[in-house]
């Protein structure tokens, strides 16, 4: 995250991670802190020969203050990540705006859910949370989980998934249900 504008401006075009296997493929884009981001290379590198200028590229001062910033075992493998941001549009953005529903799209949502239900330790939490968004828009994640008895982290991790479905938004501040959780909510029988 702290390097987001960075790498919106084109100054930072690489991290190193230090991990057992790699993590990530080139050519593809992945959601993060920063955005998203368009992995362009991966290769596995000698800690010792990174140089000031790949440091530099990945935002620390010099090589030794990124070396020494690199977090994971000593053991395993660093990764030199080539990156860019992602410049086509995010696809959730189209299915969150999308809120003309068919019967068909509300009954693949219905299951979709059921099955995210099914798969849960929580039980059915969709249609809460769902409703819970739908109530308290932009409050802390944090303080949505509370009110339910959860931990603020799974609880997010759930928002994900409605989100990864079209149903909800990301706020600076906590979420809001998307068009389509609207219109969703307002045809679903659940």
């Amino acid at each position: 995250m702290r390097y987001r504008e960075a790498i919106e401006r084109g100054d930072v075009t690489l991290t190193f991670r230090r991990w057992r296997r790699s993590q990530v493929v080139a050519g593809r884009t992945y959601r993060t802190a920063a955005g998203r981001l368009v992995v362009t290379s991966v290769d596995v590198v000698d800690p010792d020969r990174i140089s000031d200028r790949d440091a530099r590229a990945a935002g620390a001062p010099d090589a030794d203050a990124l070396r020494a910033d690199l977090r994971g075992e000593e053991g395993w493998t660093v990764f030199r990540i080539g990156l860019a941001p992602a410049t086509d549009p995010d696809p959730r953005a189209a299915l969150q705006a999308d809120d003309d529903l068919s019967p068909d799209d509300v009954a693949d949502i219905d299951r979709r859910l059921e099955r995210l239900d099914r798969a849960s330790s929580w039980g059915a939490w969709t249609m809460p949370t769902l409703r819970l968004i739908e109530a308290r828009p932009a409050v802390l994640a944090a303080d949505l989980a509370a009110s339910v008895g959860r931990e603020r982290d799974p609880f997010k991790l759930d928002v994900r998934k409605l989100k990864n479905l079209g149903l909800t938004e990301s706020l600076p501040v906590g979420y809001r249900l998307s068009p389509r959780g609207t219109a969703y909510l307002a045809a679903t029988t659940r």
